[in-house]
């Protein structure tokens, strides 16, 4: 088997992938869908997209560090069962109040705050879910193979959600035709998860409930220099360089003059270079902090560009060059959380990893929207792009501090696949090498930006 698909030796990771690729288009039309039904109700402008859209994300922010602990204490898959379940339901509720020409803004508000609540216990157990499925030795290809089949959806939704948004009439009942796919799509990825074969799962120890779990991930990280450096990189990225459906909405029917259409087929080519990010990270068996650094640059100039782009074919013909970088940013931040840290740890880990990417967003959508709003749309992705770049800077300068030197920025030393997971002994060495003989996977993770921002499996 290729080296690019040698995670589809586990029969039960063919299973979560073959219900993940009919879920993921159902998603991607969602959110187009979503975006122009919030666009298209009487009197609403920039802001309240981006209020829906941090309403979406506060449950993650409130939430998701408390979701780690629960999966690191309960069976992963039937939570991701449940998680699924109640998104679905929310979906099939936007939807319904669409198709019968009663949606109104709080109705949207309401059902985006209720899917951020799903997707909040959903995320933490399907990060960690991953290593169960495939085991250490495949989880790089396994996560990379994630990302690619989600960017791969992601060419084909949005313009699939444009074209019957269009063909339709446009307006707000239209949408709710495209959301009602999402909410079935939902039941491929509950049904595969039914059928796996439980015996081939890796499934680790559990842990019974003790006070402070919460606190002590939190100080496990905070004794992670290589973990803190992300955390800051990943959040001024997530607040304000990762609102690009909604920055793209308002650039494409305030400054462009387009419709649902051409909105679409920008999300596709954005998917594009994605997909193409995602299948050079699925090859890659290190990563090394200086592509960490370098991708988190490269995302926030091309954000700047993008939003300097004269012409709506210009705009759509860079789209790929900045998913690219935004899907090796993110891919390569993640994997480094996930390859530093000691497996009982991993889901608080990731809790708090999603908790600091995505728990921006409640701060950064409604900002962007008003940015938008009253400075004009290109100023979004200008803003963005700048204070993106700042924060890698930032976080560069704070990882220096902590290190007490950049050898470790220079050579690339540091970073997944150099160092491996830190085993916590909350009454020891916090921070001592795991145990001789114990490997961590190399590299690889999901990507937050395109699974968590739109409510991926």
């Amino acid at each position: 088997m290729s080296p690019t698909f040698r995670a589809l030796r586990n029969p039960n990771y063919r299973l979560y992938l073959a219900g993940s690729v009919v879920s993921n288009v159902g998603t991607w039309m969602q959110r187009v869908a979503q975006d122009w039904l919030v666009l298209h109700i009487p009197g609403n402008s920039g802001t309240e997209l981006g209020i829906t859209t941090g309403l979406q994300f506060l449950p993650i922010l409130l939430l998701t560090p408390y979701a780690g602990v629960v999966a690191d204490r309960f069976p992963k898959r039937r939570l991701m069962q449940l998680a699924q379940a109640m998104m679905a339901l929310t979906s099939l509720a936007l939807g319904l109040v669409a198709v019968l020409g009663v949606a109104e803004t709080w109705h949207v508000y309401l059902l985006a705050l209720l899917f951020g609540v799903g997707a909040a216990f959903e995320t933490p157990a399907r990060q960690s879910f991953v290593s169960e499925m495939v085991g250490p030795d495949d989880l790089t290809n396994a996560v990379g193979l994630n990302s690619a089949s989600f960017n791969a959806a992601r060419v084909v939704g949005p313009a699939l959600a444009g074209v019957m948004i269009g063909a339709l009439g446009g307006g707000p009942e239209a949408t709710g035709w495209v959301i009602f796919i999402n909410a079935f799509s939902y039941l491929a990825v509950i049904w595969q998860l039914q059928r796996m074969d439980t015996a081939l799962l890796r499934t680790p120890a559990t842990r019974p409930r003790t006070p402070g779990m919460l606190r002590e991930g939190v100080r496990y990280v905070r004794s992670q220099p290589v973990m803190i450096l992300i955390l800051v990189l990943v959040f001024f990225a997530g607040t304000f360089g990762m609102n690009l459906q909604v920055n793209a909405a308002l650039m494409v029917t305030d400054v462009f003059d387009r419709g649902a259409s051409a909105f679409g087929l920008f999300g596709s080519a954005l998917a594009v270079g994605s997909l193409a990010g995602a299948l050079a990270n699925a090859r890659r068996t290190r990563i090394r902090l200086r592509l960490v650094l370098g991708a988190g640059i490269a995302f926030g100039v091309t954000c700047l560009v993008l939003g300097l782009l004269p012409t709506y074919w210009t705009f759509v013909a860079f789209a790929p060059v900045v998913g690219f970088a935004a899907i090796t940013t993110l891919n390569s931040a993640n994997a480094t959380m996930q390859t530093e840290s000691d497996p009982l740890m991993r889901g608080r880990v990731m809790a708090l990893y999603f908790t600091i990417v995505m728990g921006g967003t409640p701060l950064g959508a409604p900002l962007m929207g008003w940015v938008g709003q009253h400075f004009g749309a290109r100023w979004t992705f200008v803003l963005g792009g700048v204070l993106t770049t700042l924060g890698v800077l930032l976080a560069t300068a704070v990882y220096v501090r902590l290190r007490g030197g950049v050898s470790g920025v220079l050579t690339g030393v540091e970073g997944a696949g150099s160092l491996g997971p830190r085993v916590w002994d909350n009454q020891a060495a916090p921070r001592a090498r795991i145990q001789a003989g114990e490997h961590a996977p190399s590299s690889g993770a999901e990507n937050p930006l395109d699974e968590t921002l739109t409510g991926s499996r």
